[in-house]
């Protein structure tokens, strides 16, 4: 089985990670300017814009027998999409839809699609489900939940199939670093634990807790923290079960499925810096500022779903995520 993958950032370099630990054949889109020099066994890299129909349609006639596609080259950040939300339509949407219009030309019909929990609204205990109530607040949030509508269009009609992963918040590091050959490099993200350890290691100011007037247990949002490794074996799972989840799904899902991709545990910004400090031995400062735009109180997974149609489970914990980014700092 080969796979195109979309995306070498944070999260798609770590899914190229894990497709080549399960010696799952990888061709790797990014328009990256070292991509050329990047090397993983199994997989083949390339500098290349999913919206450059040319160079794409170059790709896919070199390797005729790609069978599945994960989508991963997206803008992802929540408080750059408030301020420029052009960015964000223009690669995850319009951008988007060439790209899989293109793959639909040249008959490749099974697509992951990497989602995201900020398509979801406020639910009464934060836990949300697949079948839970879309709201997203931001242009990020609003370019994924389009994306999803317009999958479950394009395999209604034209006789694909779609798993759409919704990724909750990703962090730590490739589980496995310390032990990898190929050339790649170490992709870090910006979320709460790379502010932190930004923050420390520059070793002045403040952390800003966006807002404690949440309706949550101490005030402060709350989150599902997954780690990197358990979010990029999620789409391994997925690309070994592709056929199978539909069918485990049960008959509703003949051609779409969204899963729930996070731990499955709720964790405050508060609860998460003090894990933090406990693990570090270091204290951070904290001063309280206003909500982000495009925020909400809180969402965390159920997980049920994705347990029972790719055979897939988190196995680490949020302390482990910061342990192993933390081992690459002291």
């Amino acid at each position: 089985m080969k796979v195109l993958l979309t995306g070498c950032g944070f999260i798609g370099s770590n899914i190229a990670y894990a497709l080549s630990d399960n010696d799952i054949e990888a061709v790797v889109l990014d328009n990256s300017g070292d991509m050329n020099s990047y090397s993983l066994p199994g997989c083949r890299f390339y500098k290349c814009d999913i919206r450059d129909t040319s160079a794409v349609s170059a790709i896919l006639d070199e390797h005729r027998d790609i069978e599945i596609v994960i989508h991963s080259a997206m803008i992802s950040a929540v408080a750059q999409s408030v301020k420029e939300p052009f960015e964000f339509y223009y690669q995850n949407v319009v951008g988007s839809l060439a790209f899989v219009n293109l793959l639909k030309n040249r008959g490749i019909k099974k697509i992951i699609f990497a989602s995201s929990a900020a398509v979801y609204d406020d639910v009464p205990g934060f836990m949300v489900t697949e079948r839970s109530p879309m709201k997203p607040r931001s242009p990020f949030g609003r370019s994924k939940y389009i994306f999803e509508m317009m999958m479950r269009d394009f395999c209604n009609a034209y006789d694909m199939q779609c798993i759409s992963l919704r990724y909750f918040n990703p962090i730590g590091i490739d589980r496995y670093f310390s032990k990898r050959t190929g050339n790649m490099p170490v992709k870090t993200g910006s979320n709460l634990l790379e502010r932190l350890i930004k923050l420390l290691n520059s070793a002045e100011g403040s952390f800003v807790i966006n807002g404690d007037d949440w309706l949550t247990r101490d005030g402060t949002c709350i989150r599902d923290y997954i780690h990197i490794t358990d979010l990029a074996m999620a789409n391994v799972k997925a690309v070994m079960n592709f056929d199978a989840s539909f069918k485990r799904a049960g008959s509703e899902y003949t051609n779409y499925l969204s899963l729930n991709v996070g731990s499955g545990v709720d964790v405050t910004v508060k609860e998460f810096l003090i894990a933090f400090q406990n693990i570090t031995g270091e204290r951070i400062n904290t001063v309280v500022g206003p909500r982000r735009m495009g925020d909400i109180g809180g969402s965390y997974a159920n997980i049920q779903l994705a347990k029972k149609t790719i055979d897939w489970s988190p196995e680490f914990r949020v302390e482990d995520a910061i342990i192993d980014r933390c081992s690459l700092e002291y």
